[in-house]
C-alpha cells in the first residue's frame, strides 16, 4: 500500500494497492505444476505402472483450470483492489475492499489501449479506476512519481464539457454543478486564486493542463479556484469525493480513455461495507 501526501497542503493521492490475489494465483500454478510432476515420477517408479495416477493427475487439472479462469478473469472482466488513501471518502474508506468490473466499457485489446463490444459509455458521476495518465516514469505528481500507479477517482466532467471550480464548488459549461450528495467539503476557508494561475493566457493554462504540466508550472496551485478548462475527445476530468484532500485532475489534467482499467462495482470487505458502490 503506498499514500502520497502533499503535506503544504494536505493534498492526498493515494494509488489503489491491486489486493492479494495474484500471489494465490501463482502459489496455485505451482501446486498444479507440482502435482503433475509427482504423477509422473510416481509413474516412472519401478514396479509401478506406467501411466499417471488418476486422482492426482484429476486434482491437477482442477487446480490448473481454476487458475487460469482465474487470470482470465482478472485481466478480462474483474479485478480486486484495496483503498489506501481518503481521497474518495466518504464513499470509499480507507482498507476498503472493491472488485472492478473491467468490461464494463469494452474489453481491452492487449498492447492496443483499444477497447471492444462495450456495454456502457463512461458517464457523469461513474466511479473509475485508472491508470496514472502519464508515461514518463520520471515525472513527479502529488509530490511522488505516480507512473503506471492505479488511481481511483470519480467522473465530473465529460469530453466537450467546460469545467471550472469557483470558490470550491465545480460548474459544468458555466453552471454550478447539481447537488452532489457524495461530495465532502472539510476545509473551514477557502483559498483565494493563484497569482501565477491569473497571469497566464487562456490557452496557456489549457495547454498546461491538456499536457498534464499544470502542477509542475503552478506549484501554488489552487484547488478552490480551477480553470475553465475544455476537456478534450476521449478524456475525462475526475476528481476524489473528499474534494479538498484529493490530488485530481485540477492537479494533473485529463484521464484519456486508453488508461481507464474499469468502473468500481462492489465492495466486499470489510463485511459491515458490503455492496454495490455508488
Amino acid at each position: 500500500m503506498s499514500i502520497q501526501t502533499r503535506t503544504r497542503s494536505s493534498i492526498v493521492a493515494g494509488s489503489l494497492t491491486t489486493s492479494e490475489l495474484y500471489p494465490s494465483l501463482v502459489v496455485a500454478a505451482f501446486a498444479a505444476i507440482a502435482g503433475f510432476w509427482k504423477s509422473y515420477r510416481t509413474a516412472k517408479r519401478p514396479g509401478k505402472k506406467g501411466y499417471y495416477l488418476a486422482e492426482d493427475a484429476e486434482w491437477s487439472e482442477t487446480v490448473f483450470s481454476a487458475v487460469m479462469l482465474a487470470a482470465v478473469l482478472m485481466y478480462f472482466v474483474i479485478q480486486a483492489f484495496k483503498i489506501p488513501s481518503g481521497s474518495m471518502e466518504r464513499t470509499l474508506l480507507i482498507g476498503d475492499h472493491l472488485f472492478v468490473n473491467k468490461f464494463i466499457y469494452g474489453f481491452r485489446v492487449p498492447l492496443t489501449g483499444k477497447r471492444v463490444l462495450p456495454l456502457s459509455k463512461v458517464d457523469r458521476g461513474d466511479i473509475v479506476v485508472f491508470q496514472f495518465p502519464v508515461d514518463d516514469p520520471s515525472e513527479v505528481h502529488c509530490g511522488d512519481l505516480q507512473y503506471k500507479k492505479d488511481f481511483i477517482k470519480r467522473v465530473v466532467g465529460l469530453p466537450g464539457e467546460t469545467v471550472q471550480v469557483v470558490g470550491g464548488r465545480v460548474l459544468i459549461n458555466g453552471k454550478e454543478l447539481a447537488p452532489e450528495p457524495y461530495a465532502q467539503y472539510t476545509a473551514m476557508d477557502r483559498q483565494a486564486p493563484s497569482v501565477k494561475t491569473l497571469g497566464l493566457s487562456a490557452m496557456q493554462y489549457q495547454d498546461l493542463w491538456q499536457s498534464h504540466q499544470l502542477d509542475k508550472e503552478l506549484q501554488d496551485i489552487q484547488k478552490d479556484y480551477f480553470g475553465p478548462v475544455i476537456v478534450p475527445e476521449g478524456g475525462y476530468f475526475v476528481m476524489g469525493d473528499n474534494r479538498d484532500h484529493s490530488c485530481d485532475s485540477r492537479y494533473w489534467g485529463p484521464v484519456e480513455s486508453k488508461y481507464l482499467k474499469g468502473k468500481a462495482w462492489i465492495i466486499y470487505w470489510p463485511p459491515s461495507r458490503m455492496g454495490l458502490v455508488r
